[in-house]
C-alpha cells in the first residue's frame, strides 16, 4: 500500500465513480480499476461494492478512507512546509484577515515589503471562527487578522488592539439630531447584525444583554458593505467598528458613538503554534505585532 494507491481509493470515493475519478487523476478506467483490486487483495478485504449502477463503500473502506484522508493532507502539509523552506526570503505571504483591518494592513505591507521585496503576499477575507481554524489548520493562511478570540491549543492568538463599534444611522434618522444615543434608544429600530457564527454580532448582542435588552433583527448581514447598504435607504440602523469606515465618507450615512462601555471588540491576530514558518514569514507576523503593541 503506497500513497499513491490512497490517493486514487480517495478519489473513486468522493467521485463515487470510477470514470470521473480516472479523468480528475489522468489515468485510465481500466488501469484505476486494477490498481484497487491490487489494494483490495493487499489488504485482505472488499473496499468498494460494485454494480451496474453505481459504487458503494464497505465498512473496512470507509474505515480506510478516514485514515487515508487524514494521511494525504499531512502529506500535502509536509509538502507546503519543505517549500518554505525552500524559499526562504522569497514564496507566498498568506494572509487571512476581517473587512475593517483594510485601512491599516497597507501600511505594515508597506514596511514588510522593503525588507521582503521578493515576496507574493495573498490577502483573503476570513469571517466566521470556524474558518479562521480550518483556513489555519488546513495550511490555506499563515496568519489571520481577526476579531474571533481562538481559544484552541494549536493555535496562538495575541491581542493587537481594542475598536469602538460605532452607531450607522441615514443622515434623515430622526436619532441623528440627539445630542446623546443610548442602545435604549435603538430597541424599537429595525436591526441590522452579522450572520449566526460572527463575533461581531455576539459583541452587539452581549452589550444588549448587559443592560437587559435586546434589538428587533430584521437584517442579518455577512460583509459589512450591505449593512451600509441598508443604511443607505434608510431601513436600518447598525453598529460597525470604526476602523471599517475608515477612508471617504458617504454623505446619505451618519456615524454617532453609542453610550455604552459594550459597545466595542478586541481584534486578533492568530497562527498555527507549532507550524515551520520562514523567517520572512515569521517577520511579517513580529511587524504585525510591533505595529500596535
Amino acid at each position: 500500500m503506497d500513497l499513491k494507491q490512497l490517493s486514487y481509493f480517495v478519489t473513486i470515493v468522493d467521485q463515487m465513480s470510477f470514470s470521473k475519478a480516472a479523468q480528475i487523476l489522468h489515468i485510465s478506467q481500466p488501469s484505476l480499476s486494477n490498481a484497487i483490486k491490487n489494494l483490495e487483495s493487499e489488504l485482505g478485504f472488499q473496499l468498494l461494492e460494485r454494480n451496474t449502477r453505481n459504487i458503494g463503500i464497505t465498512e473496512a473502506g470507509q474505515i480506510l478512507y478516514t485514515r487515508a484522508v487524514h494521511l494525504l493532507l499531512e502529506m500535502d502539509i509536509v509538502k507546503k512546509e519543505m517549500i518554505e523552506v525552500k524559499h526562504i526570503g522569497k514564496g507566498e505571504l498568506q494572509i487571512g484577515m476581517i473587512e475593517s483591518v483594510k485601512h491599516w494592513i497597507p501600511k505594515v505591507i508597506l514596511q514588510y515589503i522593503q525588507e521582503f521585496p521578493d515576496v507574493r503576499i495573498k490577502l483573503t477575507e476570513v469571517l466566521s471562527g470556524a474558518d479562521v481554524k480550518n483556513s489555519l489548520r488546513n495550511y490555506e493562511t499563515h496568519l489571520i487578522i481577526t476579531n474571533q478570540y481562538i481559544q484552541e491549543d494549536d493555535i496562538t492568538t495575541i491581542p493587537l488592539y481594542h475598536e469602538k463599534l460605532v452607531l450607522l444611522l441615514h443622515v434623515n434618522h430622526p436619532l441623528v439630531k440627539h445630542e446623546s444615543i443610548t442602545l435604549k434608544d435603538l430597541t424599537e429600530e429595525a436591526f441590522i447584525i452579522s450572520s449566526e457564527g460572527f463575533q461581531t454580532r455576539q459583541d452587539v448582542l452581549n452589550a444588549f444583554d448587559m443592560e437587559g435588552i435586546k434589538p428587533i433583527i430584521k437584517y442579518e448581514i455577512e460583509r459589512f458593505e450591505t449593512a451600509l447598504s441598508l443604511v443607505r435607504e434608510n431601513i436600518g440602523v447598525t453598529l460597525i467598528p470604526e476602523n471599517y469606515l475608515q477612508g471617504p465618507q458617504d454623505l446619505s450615512i451618519v456615524k454617532r458613538p453609542v453610550d455604552s462601555a459594550g459597545v466595542n471588540r478586541i481584534v486578533y491576530l492568530t497562527f498555527l503554534k507549532n507550524r515551520y514558518v520562514s523567517p520572512a514569514i515569521h517577520a511579517f507576523i513580529n511587524k504585525t505585532n510591533a505595529f500596535f503593541n
